[in-house]
């Protein structure tokens, strides 16, 4: 079974989170994302009057699917990387910028919101992000013993019959 690459969870998330939430507001950007580069969501903010977001699960695959497939473009051309994404349509854009080497910010927003703003604050929240993201690298995988499994089962038993 795939697993997500990081694990982000108590104070680190919400740490993030709110960086993400502070975006949105300062940017008018619709929907922000963090996404592993496996495609699974880590964080994702909305902001209040955005429509209905789109599959968030299916963005962030192919988010990471695409950040894939310019990785390989990158390295053909010799280049180690390339760090951002832009995909611009007539209403919307896709900003998608790599933070560090496992997670990519991806923000969602129409043609209203300047790109040029979104990528000088998106820059600043990312190098925040990333020193979060560090900090989970030194804290050690939760371990959990041979007690724990056996008294999960025993609930799931007495739960289920």
């Amino acid at each position: 079974m795939i697993e997500p690459s990081l694990a982000l969870y108590g104070d680190a998330f919400e740490r993030v989170d709110g960086l993400i939430q502070e975006l949105l507001d300062t940017t008018g950007v619709r929907y922000g994302l963090l996404v592993d580069r496996k495609g699974f969501v880590l964080s994702h903010k909305e902001a209040l009057w955005a429509p209905r977001p789109p599959a968030l699960d299916s963005v962030a695959t192919l988010v990471a699917s695409n950040a894939a497939a310019t990785a390989a473009l990158a390295n053909m051309l010799g280049e180690r990387t390339f760090s951002e994404q832009i995909h611009q349509g007539e209403n919307g854009t896709l900003y998608v910028e790599s933070v560090g080497t496992d997670s990519l910010l991806t923000l969602i927003f129409d043609a209203s919101v300047p790109l040029g703003k979104v990528k000088v604050y998106a820059k600043k929240s990312i190098a925040q992000i990333a020193a979060i993201l560090d900090e989970l690298k030194d804290i050690p995988p939760v371990q959990l013993g041979e007690d724990f499994s056996a008294g999960a089962t025993s609930l799931l038993d007495d739960l289920l019959g």
